[in-house]
């Protein structure tokens, strides 16, 4: 799969080494060092330095080259290059790339390799790599790995109680995402190519204090059909294959019991099988992230997740022989409803995690995150149940997807990003709850509003039945001016989908408000089905109901105002 994605985009390598984007899309100034990178795994596995005529030694170098001479500098980019460059051994003197490059580049890739910044976002991975290829090449005799990594993990004990990676931006704090898993599987791979294997050894206990808590939070988020990571604006493909990747290296590395093998073996195959159904071209051999029916987050090109995605199978064919997989379908147990609230931080000043809900019987199966967007609100990341093919979202979109937003003069609010006394457990006939506080109200742009009113939220799953309470209540007499919730129907790709995945029926959400103190009506289907800017990673969305009130409320202390809905879906399964 890697020969024939490598041999689809080659062409794509300009004689200046930067790449030639697909069609409507524009080039990212980190591409150069993805190819490097992707190239000098495939030589890694394969032992191979040419691929359809083309010379790979050559491509690198002048992949290497261009991106050592990108400006700005892009340091993302940097840390991929020089991990490329690795690739073909850490000796510069038999390093085949290294003896094509010009004594200029050489001179550069010192110059920028040896340029020291920080980050307290997953940037500091990329700052990791380059502190490991400056010591293996010999650029510098003291090795700053180490130190590095503690201080990244400093970091994770300041902004999550938990060990999870908050990848810090603006806003109220607490942006976990798939970026977390990202940043584990980088540095693990950059640590397997240091030349001093004894800093590996060492930092690997480390690693695995805190890449082991997303391992563990796996079985639960992987779908039956194989959908792993699926909220956050960089899911999509790339929820697909950090997840495979993490898998692999805690296997390789002994981070997984005997006794769970068989487990994560089968989540191996699921995650793969849907990667491989949904992402791949299999008439020509390609990744594709985008067309009629569905998009990508901006920042991921075409080319760039072709050519991460051949790293990455060059990468994942490495490390299977390595954990030596069984042959045949391994036996497992049947997964039982399970309702898990997965604590990423809990401070007096805010919680947040995410909830994890299955329904064995009916196969529903989603997550809802409660967990800041960096001041971008979309909706890939707003707490509400995130199930490609019942409950959708329009990607790189803010619409508040089942979910009240509430618009007081120039502050907009929706009840997610954060809560204060999250609970989860089981309730009547078998049910579970998720419920939590926001003691101040927030805005779409993460400032909260000191002094203007509190929001108590509870889910309630009833095996494939669903029913949300929101009960608001203000602080003083204040107007409301505009009410909103809305709900997206969307269908499965037509073409790139797994058979039996998840999807509604002819019936849609069966969706009943049962208290609305708004006193909202809803209004006209919209029909979205053309519109490009209404699309999922995962198919098209077709149309939206919006329940509205676009006329003032004046909302009084002492009053609580409520809104129930529940759902019961009608659940199908996509044919093959």
């Amino acid at each position: 799969m890697a020969r024939s994605i490598l041999g689809h985009n080659l062409d794509s390598i300009q004689p200046d080494g930067t790449v030639l984007p697909s069609p409507g899309e524009a080039p990212r100034p980190d591409e150069p060092g993805h190819i490097a990178y992707a190239l000098g795994e495939y030589y890694r596995a394969t032992g191979e330095a040419s691929l359809k005529g083309f010379d790979l030694i050559d491509l690198t170098a002048r992949c290497v080259t261009a991106q050592m001479f990108t400006e700005p500098a892009a340091e993302n980019g940097l840390a991929y290059a020089s991990l490329g460059l690795l690739c073909f051994g850490p000796s510069k003197e038999r390093n085949p790339v290294w003896e094509r490059l010009v004594e200029e580049t050489q001179q550069r890739i010192d110059k920028q390799l040896l340029h020291r910044s920080d980050y307290d976002n997953h940037w500091q991975a990329f700052n990791i790599a380059k502190a490991v290829a400056r010591y293996s090449f010999g650029l510098s005799k003291k090795d700053e790995t180490s130190r590095l990594i503690e201080r990244m993990v400093d970091r994770i004990n300041q902004t999550s109680s938990n060990g999870f990676f908050d990848d810090a931006a603006d806003g109220v704090g607490g942006n976990f995402s798939l970026y977390g898993v990202l940043t584990f599987v980088f540095i693990r791979s950059a640590l397997q190519l240091h030349a001093n294997s004894g800093v590996r050894d060492r930092k690997l206990p480390t690693l695995r204090t805190y890449a082991e808590k997303y391992i563990k939070v796996m079985p639960d988020l992987v779908r039956s059909d194989g959908l792993g990571w699926s909220f956050g604006r960089a899911a999509g493909v790339y929820g697909q294959m950090h997840c495979i990747s993490l898998i692999l290296q805690g296997l390789r590395d002994g981070w997984i019991a005997d006794d769970q093998k068989p487990k994560y073996f089968d989540l191996l195959r699921r995650l793969f099988f849907f990667f491989y159904q949904t992402y791949l071209d299999q008439e020509h051999g390609c990744v594709d992230l985008r067309d009629a029916e569905r998009t990508a987050y901006p920042k991921h090109t075409t080319r760039m997740a072709n050519f991460d995605a051949a790293r990455y199978l060059c990468q994942w064919s490495r490390l299977a022989k390595a954990v030596q997989m069984p042959a045949g379908v391994p036996r497992i147990d049947q997964p039982r409803p399970t309702g898990r609230f997965v604590i990423f931080d809990k401070s007096n000043r805010k919680e947040q995690g995410l909830f994890l809900y299955r329904d064995t019987e009916s196969g529903l199966h989603f997550q809802i995150p409660l967990v800041s967007c960096g001041t971008k609100a979309y909706a890939d990341a707003l707490t509400f149940p995130h199930c490609p093919g019942i409950f959708d979202w329009p990607n790189n979109t803010y619409l508040p997807i089942m979910l009240p937003e509430l618009t007081f003069g120039e502050n907009v609010t929706v009840p997610a990003f954060y809560g204060k006394n999250c609970v989860t457990g089981l309730g009547l006939r078998n049910s579970f709850f998720f419920r939590y506080d926001q003691p101040e109200l927030i805005t779409t742009k993460e400032n909260i509003i000191r002094g203007l009113g509190s929001a108590k939220v509870q889910w309630t799953f009833t095996g494939s039945k669903i029913q949300c309470e929101f009960a608001y209540t203000v602080k003083q007499q204040i107007t409301l001016d505009k009410f909103r919730y809305v709900l997206a129907i969307a269908a499965p790709h037509s073409k790139y989908h797994v058979a039996g995945s998840l999807m509604l029926g002819q019936q849609g959400h069966r969706c009943n408000v049962i208290k609305d103190d708004f006193q909202a009506t809803w209004l006209d289907t919209e029909v979205v089905t053309n519109d490009p800017n209404y699309r999922t990673n995962y198919g098209k969305i077709h149309y939206l109901q919006y329940l509205v009130r676009d006329h003032p409320l004046i909302m009084r202390p002492g009053n609580t105002y409520r809104l129930i809905v529940s759902f019961d879906p009608d659940i199908a399964h996509a044919e093959s």
